[in-house]
């Protein structure tokens, strides 16, 4: 026989806790309500409702995924960033709160610096689930992006969130690698913007992430498999080719990173360089000028 809603929360809250999942009873409402395709209020106004048999199976196979420290996000096929919805897999990263700084503050100097012009272009480094260039288009109705990618398969998700969120006509989704020597050769006319997120994470650092980092999302997006700076590196060494004078680099960093990635940059053409912090006052974003 199967089990009522309230019941279920409980078991499968208590049983989330004691296998280390952080906000448990959380988890439990979120992988119920996206299996039986309810909101939370629903959830809550029928908690006598029994599952039925297919229903009940579906649900001990996420509860089983989320036990395993498979992120929630993966689970349910969705995050949010920005305000937005985001579809995401195991092809791409989960937006995190950090990286909206980064958005944030790239939208802000948009605005600053580029307030007459009639369209601002602007070029991604790995763009992943798409989450940086979709909130760009959204909110900088005048934006025009330019998204890599080496991964055809993290393309297509970009791609998806596009026309979720509406922005696909001024996205143009590109395979590329971003390291390649002869990427300007791609692209005739420079950019007003830069803005990456690149992997920052090195071998070391590597295993000491969260499980549920390390084992499910994607390696090749977090770590360079250097010592964290090599795509930093290339990124200085191609944008006076990408980047238009009087146009701007934006950088997500990882933590501790600051100094060395804007001693990278001091030896470049690129000056004005600051560093921004997050909310936990950590050293999160790069920005520098091209002159």
């Amino acid at each position: 026989m199967t089990r009522n809603i309230v019941d279920l929360l409980n078991d499968s809250s208590k049983m989330l806790s004691e296998k280390g999942i952080e906000n448990a009873r959380l988890n439990a409402e979120q992988l119920l309500r996206h299996t039986l395709g309810i909101n939370r209020v629903d959830l809550y106004l029928n908690q006598d409702r029994y599952l039925t048999q297919t229903e009940a199976a579906a649900f001990k196979r996420c509860l089983k995924r989320r036990a395993d420290r498979e992120p929630l996000q993966y689970i349910l096929g969705e995050a949010e960033f920005m305000s937005l919805p985001f579809v995401v897999d195991e092809n791409v990263l989960i937006p995190r709160p950090e990286t909206e700084i980064l958005v944030e503050k790239t939208i802000q100097m948009c605005k600053e610096k580029f307030a007459s012009k009639d369209q601002i272009e602007v070029l991604e480094f790995g763009t992943g689930s798409g989450c940086i260039s979709v909130s760009l288009a959204k909110y900088l109705e005048n934006a025009r992006i330019t998204s890599l990618d080496i991964s055809r398969d993290a393309l297509k998700v970009a791609e998806k969130n596009a026309g979720l969120n509406g922005v696909d006509d001024r996205i143009q989704f590109i395979n590329q690698d971003c390291t390649s020597s002869k990427i300007a050769n791609y692209f005739p006319d420079k950019f007003d913007v830069l803005v990456s997120n690149p992997p920052y994470v090195s071998p070391t650092d590597f295993e000491d992430l969260p499980e549920e980092i390390k084992k499910y999302e994607p390696a090749v997006a977090l770590s360079d498999n250097r010592d964290g700076l090599s795509f930093y590196r290339k990124i200085a060494e191609l944008s006076p080719e990408l980047i238009k004078t009087s146009g701007f680099l934006m950088l997500e960093l990882g933590l501790g990173q600051a100094v060395a990635v804007k001693e990278i940059f001091v030896k470049t053409s690129f000056n004005n360089i600051n560093i921004f912090q997050d909310l936990n006052e950590i050293d999160r974003i790069l920005f520098c000028e091209y002159e």
